[in-house]
């Protein structure tokens, strides 16, 4: 197995009354693009800050590699790292950030760099005062990418994004995996972990409830479906993948929908839609119809 790129035993974070980080023991392999999903205020967050050594467990330990995240000198030289919000000298231009934070990390690739900068579409000319919060993030990014690190640590890394960044921020991801770095990504967007990950942590109020391949996350999907009809609604009782059926008897029907949609659309199309509307539901609610009870 060697060495965990990432591993936390036990640990904990108190705040006063408050638990936020609950007793969370977890192993991430090296070259491994691991998920750290859950609602804002699970502990996200706290638990990164708990590894980078940026503040002390109550109680447990946490390493990176065979490092002690307590000796934050050793650790950090083996890692990059994107905070939640990016903080950057106002008075330095992109490419004099991107040049300093090179040279205080383990070594960077400047001609994979220089590619990113143009990828992220980037005016590094500019000073970091004039940067927007996505522009901030772009920053960041680029830098902890271009970085040999074996290790990078982001923490919702593209909330600041639009959506064509995304893409280009996924495909560093599949370049970083293909170098043999690992990745640990901290999101409470399902579709974001989805489409990058290998595994997934899940937390929920400071408590890591599962850990699971991303195939397994499957279950967790609901799309909700509110339809009405010209004429009698049909029913969908029995129909694959239709749960929570429920209808106002004359002329609509809601329901949530796991897996495929096939079977029910047909069902429906049959029927003659009037008009059909489809939501994807927030983590927070597939956390509440999942788990049950409270999220924080």
């Amino acid at each position: 197995m060697g060495t965990a790129a990432l591993r936390t035993e036990n640990l904990s974070k108190r705040y006063g009354r408050l638990l936020a980080v609950d007793d969370v023991t977890l192993d991430v392999a090296p070259g491994e693009v691991f998920g750290f999903l859950g609602p804002n205020g699970a502990g996200k967050s706290t638990t990164i800050r708990l590894l980078l050594g940026l503040a002390r467990p109550t109680s447990g330990r946490a390493w990176i590699f065979d490092t002690d995240a307590a000796d934050v000198a050793a650790a950090h030289r083996r890692l990059a790292y994107v905070p939640a919000d990016v903080a950057l000298w106002p008075r330095l231009t992109g490419a004099e950030v991107l040049d300093l934070l090179g040279r205080i990390g383990p070594g960077v690739d400047t001609a994979y760099r220089d590619e990113l900068v143009e990828r992220f579409a980037l005016d590094v000319s500019k000073p970091a005062r004039t940067y927007s919060t996505g522009n901030r993030q772009k920053v960041a990014l680029v830098a902890a990418f271009a970085t040999r690190a074996p290790l990078l640590v982001l923490d919702e890394p593209t909330s600041g994004l639009d959506p064509l960044m995304e893409l280009e921020f996924r495909r560093a991801v599949g370049t970083a995996r293909d170098n043999g770095q690992t990745v640990f990504l901290s999101s409470h967007q399902l579709v974001e972990v989805e489409s990058v990950c290998d595994r997934v942590g899940i937390l929920r109020a400071g408590k890591l409830i599962e850990v699971a391949t991303v195939a397994g996350l499957r279950r967790l999907h609901r799309t909700e479906v509110a339809a009405t009809f010209t004429g009698t609604p049909p029913d969908l009782t029995g129909v694959p993948g239709v749960d929570a059926l429920r209808g106002d008897g004359v002329s609509a029907l809601r329901f949530t929908l796991n897996g495929p949609p096939a079977a029910a659309l047909r069902a429906l199309a049959d029927a003659g839609v009037a008009t059909i509307a489809v939501r994807e539901p927030s983590l927070e609610e597939i956390f509440l119809a999942y788990y049950g009870g409270d999220v924080r």
